[in-house]
């Protein structure tokens, strides 16, 4: 492990805090030499990419650093077991990797997310790193490319074209379970409050009008199953995305990848993640196109559409307190207003529907990366990997807060829901297969124009006798298919 006063040293350096006397060291490549601070394991091509894509002022996703050194530690397994990589170097490799996937060294990937190059410039950062790391622990000074090299030895076999989209695809994987985890979190709490309110009795609304009488149970049972389609959507995206292109190299032909390393290296990286990973029958398929990603994007805008519709529900019937439909008591979180006294916002569920609008305009990114690709390469790989893991962040992120921040302490208001009911002339409609079709529009005009409870109107009309109307209007009889008998 790097001392934590190297990484220290390390992050100064890269944000451009060098003090004076620090050692630096040469490094070439084909456009020529550059100096690199000797305290980072990072080197040419990293330093000129710091210098080149200054634009989201953001950093690699921790997750996705991981990625692409269980990629990489892949490919070095895989090539040990063909025999082309000597088995030193690459257990040295492996080593390395091994820390990264550990969660150390990941200050020393400072690159900007997006970034021309089909993120070669990613590529290379985690070749130098592994490389210089392996040139230590094996007693060597950084920078001996001539040892231990970033382009023969860690990119043996591999290009870009084929080890960035795979370590998109296994960081997709990674940040799926997360999402899908939180979402299943979320449906067991709403099934919960299934449970806790399914007998309570209120209106059922549509067009924003009233409709027929619904249980808030139930209500809270459809928001978990639609949930629970969202994390059966996002799976089955994520799957989709376990066939790779690794061996494919530049532009799916397998160009300097032997048939036994491509046989081989999605074997070694279903070992390194634990999930399975296939060769594509189609590589050429395979590098060209990225429309994986965009069912990916695609999966979580459209859950992202089940939990605006969610939350916008939880916002109205939790309207007023005084002077809306009032039926639910949210926690108080935040003060709501800087001017208004005792005024408390939905703030919980603002910020689920805010979350869930950048994830929609994510996706927009994300689709016309993918339409972008020309010929052999789609080179807009960077910003569809950018916004699919930040969808997938904030998605994760919101949900949680909505779990532990709105539903659990979630309330009912039992008697405004009964109030809103006795109200209401949409109860009649379980009256029509008895007294039928005009003599209940007769009743609903009449309610609406004395504002009388349809039972009181039934009653004063002789039409029912009390104990066979209150049969055909109980909560069991209007909630559950059938006709009261």
């Amino acid at each position: 492990m790097v001392a934590a006063a190297d990484r220290e040293k390390a992050m100064s350096v890269r944000q451009g805090r060098r003090k004076g006397g620090t050692k630096m060291r040469k490094e070439h490549d084909f456009l020529g030499e550059l100096e690199v601070a000797d305290d980072v394991y990072y080197g040419v091509q990293t330093t000129r990419a710091i210098e080149n894509f200054k634009i989201t002022g953001q950093h690699l996703d921790p997750d996705f650093i991981k990625s692409i050194a269980e990629v990489k530690k892949a490919a070095a397994l895989a090539n040990m077991s063909t025999g082309r990589l000597d088995k030193k170097i690459g257990d040295l490799l492996v080593e390395a990797a091994d820390e990264i996937i550990a969660g150390q060294m990941l200050d020393q990937f400072p690159l900007d997310p997006i970034q021309g190059g089909a993120g070669t410039s990613i590529n290379m950062n985690m070749n130098e790193v592994l490389c210089n790391r392996a040139l230590e622990l094996m007693g060597e000074q950084k920078g001996r490319y001539d040892i231990i090299s970033p382009n023969n030895h860690a990119n043996m076999a591999q290009s870009t074209n084929d080890s960035f989209p795979t370590g998109i695809k296994v960081c997709i994987n990674t940040k799926a379970k997360k999402l899908t985890a939180a979402l299943e979190r979320l449906a067991s709490e709403l099934d919960k409050k299934a449970v806790e309110y399914k007998d309570i009795l209120k209106m059922g609304r549509t067009h924003l009008q009233d409709a027929v009488p619904i249980t808030l149970g139930q209500e809270m049972a459809n928001y978990a199953s639609a949930v629970r389609r969202g994390v059966r959507r996002i799976q089955a995206a994520a799957d989709g995305v376990r066939v790779i292109n690794m061996g494919g190299t530049a532009v799916g032909t397998g160009l300097n990848a032997e048939p036994a390393y491509i046989t081989k290296v999605a074997e070694t990286l279903s070992e390194v993640t634990g999930d399975k990973y296939v060769t594509a029958d189609n590589m050429i398929d395979a590098t060209n196109n990225t429309d994986g990603f965009a069912d990916v994007s695609a999966a979580m805008k459209n859950t992202a559409l089940v939990l605006i519709k969610m939350a916008n529900d939880f916002r109205l019937m939790a309207s007023g307190p005084r002077c809306g439909l009032n039926e639910l008591k949210l926690p108080m979180r935040q003060p709501g207003s800087s001017i208004m006294p005792g005024k408390v916002n939905p703030v919980i569920a603002e910020v689920l529907d805010q979350a869930c609008y950048q994830v929609i305009a994510n996706d927009m990114a994300v689709t016309l990366g993918v339409e972008n690709g020309q010929f052999e390469l789609n080179v807009m790989e960077p910003v569809m990997a950018f916004n699919i893991f930040n969808s997938f962040r904030f998605l994760t992120n919101a949900v949680d807060t909505f779990v532990d921040k709105l539903l659990i302490d979630l309330q009912p208001n039992r008697e405004q829901c009964q109030e809103w009911l006795d109200k209401s002339v949409g109860v009649v409609t379980a009256l029509l297969p008895h007294i039928g079709y005009e003599k209940s529009a007769m009743l609903a005009k009449e309610a609406y124009n004395t504002g009388k409870p349809i039972r009181q109107v039934v009653l004063e009309k002789g039409l029912l006798e009390k104990a066979r109307m209150e049969h055909i209007l109980s909560p069991q009889q209007m909630t559950t298919p059938g006709i009261a008998e």
